[in-house]
């Protein structure tokens, strides 16, 4: 697209939420952000339940607390993450760089794609310890439905953070048109305030300059008066 760097125009540009929340890459992010919330409240609201003949509680996940405390870990992360890339896709059209924006626009595929990989091996960590989850440690199968939903969700964060990189990369290769950007571009407002306005020489009305009496001298003018181009004797 003429007249972008890396999906955006040029720095200085009003903000359109609309067409902000309208982004590929932003409703992924929100997508992404929601899941994150779904696994970490599942886990820390249902996930930990205890026998009848026991007080103290255990995780659901075939009563391995590693697999519980990576659903918790992996989704406050992931909360804190899709935050700060939301933040920076807001801040994203103000980067006057070039340079930055590629450096913006690596970090989002880098990270999405690790926590595609991430959130792949979440689910199978979790889908595998509650398929081996003892019967006898939850006859009444407490919390499966949070258990199911964490392993869902779970899922499905697979393939929002690994669409988020494969939008970030192709943001990447559209690059900047090298029209309108260069490498060192840097916004032209703040350029011209350090630079200062260019010297201009004064050249109004120079074209009277010449039109008028002649320098060091003028015109004598007789006793009668009347106007002459040089001395008049009486």
């Amino acid at each position: 697209m003429e007249g972008m760097a890396y999906g955006a125009g040029k720095a200085g540009g009003a903000f359109n939420p609309i067409t902000f929340f309208q982004q590929p890459h932003t409703i992924l992010r929100i997508l992404s952000w929601f899941f994150s919330i779904v696994i970490f409240g599942s886990i820390a609201n249902e996930g930990y339940v205890n026998r009848p003949d026991e007080a103290q509680e255990f995780c659901i996940f075939n009563r391995n607390q590693n697999a519980c405390n990576y659903g918790l870990f992996m989704g406050t992360l992931a909360f804190l993450c899709c935050l700060v890339f939301l933040a920076l896709d807001v801040y994203f059209p103000q980067i006057s760089s070039v340079k930055d924006r590629k450096k913006a626009v690596l970090a989002d595929v880098g990270v999405s794609a690790f926590w595609s990989f991430m959130w792949f091996v979440g689910f199978c960590f979790l889908t595998n310890q509650w398929q081996v989850a003892k019967q006898e440690d939850n006859p009444l199968r407490e919390g499966g439905d949070a258990a199911r939903a964490a392993i869902t969700f779970s899922f499905f964060s697979i393939f929002t953070w690994a669409a988020q990189s494969f939008f970030g990369y192709q943001r990447y290769q559209l690059g900047a048109d090298s029209a309108l950007f260069s490498q060192d571009y840097i916004d032209p407002s703040l350029d011209a305030a350090a630079a200062g306005d260019p010297y201009t020489s004064f050249t109004a009305g120079g074209d009277d300059l010449g039109q008028g009496a002649p320098v060091g001298g003028s015109s004598y003018q007789g006793m009668n008066g009347e106007g002459g181009g040089g001395y008049q004797e009486y």
